[in-house]
């Protein structure tokens, strides 16, 4: 691999004769290029193309330029704060959370860039508090960094958090719905085949429910276990190995054994494990995703709250007074119970902000 720079001296001149006529030239490289295309007769290409050709700035994926505007300075002002010299921090929504083993990668790959100075992931929240040098490092890197590893960060925004839980739980229902109508109808069917395996089932109809069953089989693997072989490829792909990784072995393991079965006629099937499989892991991450976001509705609400008045404790005695008159070195006493923990901190990062 190499890279051209530019070698341009202050106040040297680099000229190139093109259509007998004088042009300058920004560098030697540009200079070197120039003389080879025209010494070689093939500026007819300039001079007859239809279009322009791709300015290096379109050649930037679209995704990446889109990322770069979140590192205006007017845009910042809604979610960064500053909290020392080029030192900002920034409230994030992370989607694509699934497990704790996400967390850890997500907080183990953006500490490695330079510059960050603190990141952690809440996961029941999903929220991320991001801690910067942004002279060393911009936001869109970071966030691209998070994308690179499969997962996407934006500004926190109350209103796009409710919407991307809603959006997450009305995924998470259909997925459930497929596989438990395919756990149905495939454990029907795998308790006749049970049956006939005692009793006098003919070969031919046994390979019938074998058929029957593989194609009520096949959407909830492709379907709704595909969120389990999605996460697990892109563990695979970073290195990791988070708790889909087993999970989907195990699944496709089972799913293939009972397809090489059912074309072969040998062997067993367990297209029913699979499916109740599938459903019962769905189900089970459901009701952890709804505890989840009942806990992090709790810890907003929580943190929404601020008392008008504090108990300042000053030469002994408590003075109960407005929240906005706290100053930085006050005692506060909060007695039990009491919200004026999150209140105060609430308060001080706004007055901050502001």
């Amino acid at each position: 691999m190499f890279s051209l720079r530019s070698t341009r001296t202050p106040g040297a001149h680099y000229i190139v004769s093109i259509d007998k006529q004088p042009r300058e030239m920004c560098c030697t490289g540009c200079q070197a290029v120039a003389t080879a295309i025209v010494d070689n007769n093939l500026t007819d290409y300039y001079r007859f193309r239809t279009e322009i050709s791709d300015k290096p700035d379109d050649l930037v994926p679209e995704a990446l330029r889109q990322l770069q505007v979140y590192d205006s300075a007017d845009l910042q002002k809604s979610f960064v704060r500053e909290t020392g010299a080029n030192v900002r921090e920034a409230s994030l929504i992370l989607e694509g959370i699934v497990c704790a083993a996400c967390v850890w990668l997500n907080e183990h790959h953006v500490k490695q860039l330079d510059g960050v100075l603190d990141f952690r992931i809440n996961y029941s929240t999903h929220r991320a508090t991001l801690k910067w040098d942004n002279a060393r490092l911009h936001l869109s890197q970071v966030l691209q960094a998070i994308s690179e590893i499969g997962y996407h960060a934006h500004p926190f925004d109350p209103r796009r958090l409710e919407s991307l839980q809603k959006k997450e739980k009305s995924a998470a229902l259909r997925r459930i719905a497929i596989a438990g109508l395919g756990m149905m109808q495939v454990m029907m069917i795998a308790i006749a085949m049970y049956i006939g395996a005692v009793s006098d089932m003919d070969t031919g109809m046994r390979d019938f429910l074998r058929w029957i069953s593989l194609v009520m089989t096949t959407p909830v693997v492709f379907y709704s276990a595909k969120v389990f072989f999605s996460s697990a490829w892109r563990d695979v792909r970073r290195g990791r190995f988070g708790m889909d990784v087993p999970v989907s072995l195990a699944i496709a393991i089972a799913f293939t054994a009972s397809v090489w079965a059912t074309f072969t006629g040998g062997g067993e099937v367990y297209f029913d494990s699979v499916t109740m499989f599938t459903f019962f892991l769905l189900t089970g991450r459901y009701l952890e995703m709804a505890a989840r976001h009942k806990s992090g509705q709790v810890a907003e609400e929580l943190v929404r709250l601020m008392p008008a008045t504090a108990t300042r404790l000053r030469d002994g005695a408590q003075e109960v007074i407005p929240v906005s008159q706290l100053e930085l070195g006050d005692y506060v006493l909060i007695k039990p119970g009491e919200a004026g923990a999150c209140g105060w901190c609430c308060h001080r990062r706004h007055k901050q902000h502001q």
